[in-house]
């Protein structure tokens, strides 16, 4: 016979707080052929009891075995699985963007002309893509405007400009998408794409600097590079797609 194998989890649930993290152990230790002893902290003072005894900061805590295995990212490590480093690079969140707003796109695109990829399937993923970026952006103004100071050549000379940017990004996406006042929007997405692709390109491939990109706002860990340069140069391509006559 195959011996059942436990774990006891201790973690937080109260009238007013059930820790997300005890809820993940819980389903993780499941998930591994674990019988859970599920251990509730009811109060605060329960559970500052508890930290003081095992010596711990935080819970949920699960123990193996009598082993004291952890947190939630400690067990994740415990199973061999991989834990997320907050501080690491990723562009994760610029592919989650183009890939949504692509799905949007194709969406439209069968709604109005019953097929999914079309000329004006390309239009509104461009469109899209820049209103949904200047939406991430201005979610605070204020901490992309200072990451972005930091490499645009224009917004370095005047400072203004970085928060203004957002705001050109998302009108010109807007009459893109519905295109409207193609003889504003051509040229306002032309001139801040064609001001982002020099200073990236410049920051990023001339003066070599390792930076962290405003793309998707003033909070993100997305390295400036070559997915960077691809919002600019999809502003101009539009632009002067626009501009051409369509």
């Amino acid at each position: 016979m195959t011996q059942t194998k436990t774990a006891t989890l201790y973690r937080m649930v109260m009238d007013k707080h059930v820790c997300p993290y005890g809820l993940k152990s819980k389903a993780l230790l499941r998930g591994k052929g674990y019988a859970v002893d599920d251990r509730w902290l009811r109060t605060r003072e329960e559970t500052e009891a508890f930290k003081a005894q095992q010596g711990v900061a935080t819970t949920p805590q699960t123990f193996i075995d009598g082993k004291r295995i952890g947190g939630y990212d400690d067990l994740r490590r415990f199973f061999g699985l991989k834990v997320r480093d907050p501080k690491a690079t990723t562009y994760a969140p610029v592919l989650a963007v183009f890939a949504v707003t692509a799905l949007m796109a194709m969406a439209l695109s069968y709604a109005f002309h019953g097929a999914v990829i079309t000329l004006r399937a390309g239009e509104w993923f461009i469109g899209l893509s820049m209103m949904a970026l200047a939406m991430l952006k201005l979610q605070n103004l204020e901490t992309f405007s200072t990451m972005f100071v930091g490499y645009d050549l224009l917004a370095r000379r005047w400072i203004p400009y970085a928060k203004i940017y957002p705001f050109a990004e998302l009108g010109a996406g807007a009459l893109m998408v519905a295109g409207a006042l193609t003889w504003l929007a051509a040229p306002v997405a032309l001139f801040i794409g064609g001001v982002g692709a020099v200073s990236v390109f410049k920051a990023v491939y001339v003066d070599k600097r390792e930076l962290k990109c405003a793309c998707v706002g003033g909070d993100s860990n997305v390295p400036l590079g070559f997915l960077s340069l691809t919002e600019n140069l999809m502003m101009i391509a539009m632009a002067a797609w626009t501009l051409a006559g369509r």
